[in-house]
């Protein structure tokens, strides 16, 4: 086995137990938020009898073991169970849910990078007062909280002066650009923050290899300055870029939660705030274990990414 197929089977095998621990954390962590789940259904309803009844039939009077044995036999088996309020599959609300969550982190992404990524390389590279900008906004953009910075757009662009919808969703496929003006304020509060952190990454990695004595080499053949910076120091400057993208796809993913419920958005994070105000297990389990997955897989790509910029860290994993 050849140094890149070792290393793909690393990563992806160091996946599995991820995903154990991962299940294990979220089945327990649900359990221990107050409330009685069977109390909070049933309502004015819920006599001693009503509750174990219902706690029977929706197999919550079963140890812990045995419960957790269950559900993640019936994940395996692609049965992710059904909502205990609403009696519907959950891999129908995730079908419907998790186009939202995609399209608010991957446009957030999108426009964090192609921020963040430019204006590094900038503050890199550029004139001193290029560098006092970008770092006003870096302190901006890492202080200020997303919640915060969500009302204050809304009331500066929404309330103030109209330009878009407070809160609300249309799907893409209905209305393309209706979809882009429900989303924009959304995707703007999670990508400051995200492009900060970029643009300070980018802005690091790209000046220490800007420091290197072969920077200095190709200066002195002559090579363009241009050429220099995108054609070698940014390349250099890869592994470090990709790994903080890959890191801030996390951050996203756990700030859609807060995002999704403020604005209005059916994503799964709203979707998982419902479920643990109802005291859903099932919804707030199913919800938090696909957020994660996503993230270990968007992970291990960003490895794979890395790896493949930079071979060293192929051969460290090999060896």
């Amino acid at each position: 086995m050849n140094r890149q197929l070792a290393f793909i089977a690393r990563r992806v095998l160091l996946t599995v137990p991820t995903l154990f621990v991962m299940s294990v954390i979220v089945f327990l962590i649900i359990r221990l938020v107050p409330g009685d789940p069977v109390r909070t259904m049933l309502g004015f309803r819920a006599t001693d009898e009503n509750v174990a009844e219902l706690r029977r039939q929706i197999g919550l009077d079963r140890p812990l073991l045995e419960q957790y044995a269950n559900w993640i036999g019936a994940l395996l088996r692609g049965d992710l169970g059904k909502d205990i309020v609403s009696h519907a599959p959950l891999s129908e609300l995730l079908a419907q849910r998790l186009p939202v969550t995609f399209e608010l982190t991957g446009l957030a992404m999108l426009l964090a990078v192609l921020v963040g990524v430019p204006l590094g390389v900038k503050a890199a590279t550029g004139s001193r007062w290029i560098d006092r900008l970008t770092e006003g906004f870096v302190v901006f953009g890492i202080s200020v909280p997303d919640f915060w910075l969500g009302i204050l757009l809304v009331l500066v662009l929404a309330a103030t002066f109209q330009l878009l919808p407070p809160s609300g969703y249309v799907p893409f496929g209905a209305d393309p650009l209706l979809n882009l003006r429900y989303m924009t304020l959304p995707v703007l509060t999670l990508a400051v923050g995200e492009a900060a952190y970029i643009l300070r990454t980018t802005r690091g990695a790209v000046g220490a290899v800007m420091q290197r004595p072969f920077i200095s080499f190709l200066r002195a053949k002559g090579i363009s300055p241009r050429r220099i910076v995108f054609g070698h120091a940014l390349r250099n400057a890869g592994p470090s870029i990709a790994t903080i993208i890959g890191i801030q796809v996390g951050v996203l993913l756990g700030g859609a939660i807060i995002i999704e419920t403020m604005f209005a958005l059916p994503g799964v994070g709203r979707l998982v705030v419902t479920g643990i105000n109802q005291r859903n297990y099932p919804v707030v389990q199913v919800g938090v274990l696909a957020i994660a997955t996503i993230f270990i897989v968007v992970s291990l790509i960003t490895d794979l990414i890395v790896g493949w910029l930079d071979p060293r860290v192929m051969d460290g994993e090999a060896t």
